[in-house]
């Protein structure tokens, strides 16, 4: 589990019902949700959240760090809760399935100098793209 509950809970982030439903969403390994993804599970659980409750919740989140926003292609944003393990995105060309990976060694060790044009460098985004087994085998 990503431990987004927990980490937003030590913050002292204000915990209403919303917020939990939202939190509780995007809880778990492998998350990649859109928004409106995100709000069609939260009213599974809290029927009268509005989009625009799941939206503002989603903003809040990724300001404070917690998620992460994800674009890995031309379809909408996604909201991935391991902010706080640095990792990697596989995602199938076909259906747009996104897993996190963990690669051993430094992407940063793979860019030479010559390369950096002088930046330096805060952050790397490394995303692998493939098709997934169930789009293979269809």
């Amino acid at each position: 589990m990503s431990d987004l509950l927990e980490r937003l809970r030590g913050r002292g982030w204000r915990m209403t019902a919303q917020r939990r439903v939202v939190a509780e969403v995007l809880d778990g390994d492998h998350v990649h949700l859109t928004a409106d993804e995100v709000h069609a599970r939260a009213v599974e659980r809290l029927p009268e959240i509005s989009r625009a409750t799941v939206y503002n919740t989603l903003g809040e989140l990724v300001t404070l760090g917690e998620v992460l926003e994800v674009s890995t292609d031309r379809r909408a944003k996604r909201y991935d809760p391991n902010a706080h393990r640095p990792h990697h995105h596989l995602v199938c060309a076909q259906c747009g399935a996104i897993r996190d990976v963990h690669p051993t060694g430094n992407p940063l060790a793979d860019l030479p100098t010559t390369e950096r044009f002088g930046f330096t460098i805060s952050d790397v985004e490394v995303t692998y793209r493939g098709v997934c087994p169930n789009c293979a085998s269809a």
